[in-house]
């Protein structure tokens, strides 16, 4: 039984905040101006001696710093305040206390008497009830009761407890090393096995916030551990999994590592020369942080500059993720604006994320692994408004998010098709429409339209499927002609609708290409529905080239034409940036205003370089994130050279991506569906194959048959540029992705022995 995903409650309907007021004295004192000469700023923390001695009835000292001032050596030693929602000042809040200045710092091992100081220290963190219980199974037996060795440690100042961490044995080291990319930091075979440790609580006092990375030296160093590593899980997860950690204060300190590509293995085919089940065994996926004596020995530079990203596509997570994931930098202030927040927040559920098709960018496993929700901060709304002048967002049409740099990657969206206002009863043809149904619909959307453009969307529409159009047997029409299209017809087959109440209604095509491209699939795909009895209605938007058509209609579901969301555009429009159609940008990613970005398929490019028909939407989106991201870093990072200015583009090209477009779905008849291709413009498949450099195209199999259809396409140098795969059995398409661009002598001269007949089912 689907379950209604829960709907977001408007800010003015939150419960309000508690907001903890100070009643005593002031015991505060600011530094308004702070100079010293490069040559003595490690000496920085000197001049705090004298200044408490100066105010000794004063336990702070707090400064206020510009978003784009870097940090410098003094603030290595204050605590950043986390502003508040609401908060849009202009400056960064760091604070310090008295007790700071103390140089009596110890880490040692627990003992029994240091429980009381523990529990005083720990009593307002979450699943304490834990770390209590982890410690006396410390002082109990060192162990845990299936033998696996626990540590802990404490962080005493002058005789008070101001810090403990627990730590155990890494157990599952294997599956760490084949699921994370651990070794971009440690070169693992110079590691003993008991050297890897698991972190699973670590509280410090925020005064000595600034020895924390002198805290996790000394458990490394006591504990005789060269590595630490730390989950992130889900807030999904099961609570019987989450509550073994509780979250860590030295979360900062610790380096996020990304994920590994999963081999799939036919286990079947190896037998006894499959990998180990600890290397298989299916986990509740998390995110790895982690940590070693080299990098606790590393600083890193903080980055307190607004960044915010509009939208949250695949460009915009890409780029995100390659910001967040920068191991020598700390970005505090990353933020998206997004309607539903960041994808893979919700459960996994199979059959919602089935009734959209993928472009393979990031999966829901992926996308948890990644943990984006740790390092940026999410408004859930959409752009309303755009000031330029004071650099602010407006959300909602109410709410204000300042930034200093901000990324629009808002991509295009389905949206509900505008009735026409023809009289069908007059015999109303496509040549006599009074209107176009590409026109924005601005009359109320029914309750029974569905525009899905993300998961949640998908989820609110299968959970109206099942209560109201199963049950109920009532009839459906999809409208549209894409990819997604075919994808809701299957999930209403799947969900238990009958297929003659379904009725797909194709729309004329705007170009020569139809979503397939390929003869074959296309066919497959149509003989399935007619032997379903899924009704298809050709060339008609309600109105056809002969005679218009009724249809009884319960439920509506839009897929017609993607377009530019018309709050974006207005506050796109309104802000007085360049828009052609599209938000243009130059090979940059340069508006008309330095410190506005776009990227994704919201864009095109400027006029000048003479290519119209060339856009990101022709390019893998995660390619171009990435290639953002690298934009964006050479404005903060030390390691790269910086540009104060955008660079002079001499020769006026665009960038060209390497990266593959590539196409996924569950169509009707149970047909998996993978299409990898080479980046470029939409060319019908008879035109590329007419052109003198097209190459080879070699197949096996037909969609029938039980193996399925298999399409390879190599170019005139036999390197793979096209993969083509449509079977009623599950792909594995992260295998098959990686034949893209791998020429044909590395599969063992495929060529030669699929032309001497020996290659009989690429699968």
């Amino acid at each position: 039984m689907l379950t209604s995903p829960k709907p977001l409650t408007p800010a003015t309907q939150l419960p309000k905040r508690f907001v903890p007021k100070y009643k005593g004295q002031p015991s505060a004192f600011s530094i308004q101006l702070f100079c010293i000469d490069e040559r003595c700023e490690m000496r920085s923390c000197d001049f705090l001696n004298k200044a408490f001695s100066l105010f000794p009835d004063m336990d702070f000292c707090v400064m206020t710093v510009p978003h784009l001032v870097p940090q410098f050596p003094l603030l290595h030693s204050f605590v950043r305040c986390t502003p508040r929602c609401p908060s849009i000042l202009p400056q960064e809040l760091y604070l310090f206390h008295r007790s700071g200045l103390l140089r009596d710092f110890v880490v040692r091992p627990v003992c029994t008497g240091d429980m009381m100081g523990i529990e005083n220290l720990i009593q307002t963190v979450d699943l304490h009830e834990n770390v209590i219980k982890d410690i006396k199974q410390y002082n109990k037996a060192r162990r845990d009761e299936d033998g696996t060795e626990i540590q802990v440690f404490v962080a005493e100042s002058m005789s008070q407890i101001v810090g403990v961490a627990v730590t155990r044995r890494e157990e599952e080291i294997e599956y760490i090393r084949s699921h994370y990319n651990i070794e971009d930091f440690i070169y693992f075979n110079y590691h003993k096995r008991e050297e890897h440790g698991h972190l699973h609580h670590f509280t410090l006092n925020p005064v000595f916030s600034h020895f924390s990375k002198h805290f996790l030296k000394e458990v490394l160093r006591q504990g005789h551990k060269t590595c630490l590593y730390y989950p992130l899980y889900p807030s999904y997860t099961d609570r019987q999994l989450v509550e073994n950690h509780s979250l860590i204060t030295v979360l900062n300190d610790l380096v996020p590592v990304k994920s590994r590509r999963q081999i799939v293995y036919p286990l079947e085919k190896l037998g006894v020369n499959a990998p180990s089940d600890r290397v298989l065994r299916q986990q509740q996926p998390y995110a790895l942080n982690h940590i070693n004596r080299k990098l606790v020995l590393e600083p890193k530079v903080t980055i307190n500059a607004r960044i915010v990203v509009v939208g949250a596509s695949d460009v915009g997570i890409a780029f995100l993720e390659q910001l967040a994931y920068c191991p020598h930098l700390r970005f505090n202030n990353l933020t998206i604006i997004s309607p539903h927040g960041i994808p893979g927040e919700m459960a996994p559920d199979e059959q919602r994320d089935l009734m959209m098709s993928t472009s393979h960018c990031y999966t829901h496993e992926e996308m948890t692994k990644a943990s984006l929700r740790s390092w940026v901060n999410v408004v859930y709304g959409k752009m309303t408004s755009l000031d330029r002048k004071k650099k602010h967002v407006v959300v909602n049409r109410d709410t204000l998010v300042p930034y200093d740099h901000l990324v629009l990657s808002t991509g295009l969206q389905y949206q509900a098709p505008q009735p026409t206002g023809a009289d069908v009863s007059n015999g109303c043809t496509n040549k006599d429409l009074p209107a176009s149904p590409a026109q924005r619909c601005v009359r109320a959307v029914p309750k029974n339209l569905f525009v899905i453009n993300n998961f949640y969307d998908a989820a609110v529409a299968l959970y109206w499927i099942e209560n109201n159009l199963v049950k109920a047997q009532r009839k459906a029409v999809v409208y549209g002609n894409s990819l997604d299209a075919y994808c809701c017809v299957q999930t209403l087959l799947s969900m238990g609708v009958a297929p003659e109440r379904v009725a797909l209604v194709e729309p004329p095509l705007t170009f020569q290409i139809t979503c397939f491209n390929n003869p074959t699939v296309e066919h497959a795909v149509r003989a399935a529905m007619q032997g379903l009895g899924v009704r298809k209605i050709t060339s008609a938007s309600f109105t056809t080239d002969s005679k218009p058509i009724r249809l009884e209609c319960d439920a509506f579901f839009a897929y017609y034409q993607k377009s530019v969301d018309y709050d974006a555009f207005e506050a796109i429009n309104d802000s007085c940036l360049v828009y052609d159609g599209k938000l243009v940008i130059d090979a940059m990613f340069h508006t008309n205003d330095i410190s506005v970005r776009g990227a994704g398929t919201l864009t095109k490019f400027k006029r000048r370089y003479h290519a119209e028909q060339w856009t990101h939407s022709n390019f893998n989106s995660k390619e171009v994130g990435y290639h953002l991201a690298s934009e964006m870093l050479q404005l903060f990072d030390p390691t790269l050279e910086p540009h104060s200015s955008p660079p002079q583009e001499v020769l006026n090209l665009i960038p060209m991506y390497r990266s593959p477009k590539i196409q996924g779905a569950l169509l009707p008849g149970g047909f998996f569906y993978l299409h990898v291709a080479k980046p470029g413009l939409d060319t019908p498949l008879e035109y590329q194959k007419a052109q003198s450099e097209y190459g080879r195209e070699l197949t096996t199999g037909s969609p029938d048959e039980e193996t399925g259809y298999f399409r390879l396409h190599t170019n005139q140098y036999n390197i793979v540029e096209t993969v083509t795969c449509l079977s009623k059995k599950e792909l594995a398409a992260s295998n098959l992705i990686c034949l893209f661009g791998i020429n044909e002598q590395m599969l063992n001269n495929l060529l030669s022995r699929y032309d001497e007949g020996l290659i009989k089912d690429f699968f």
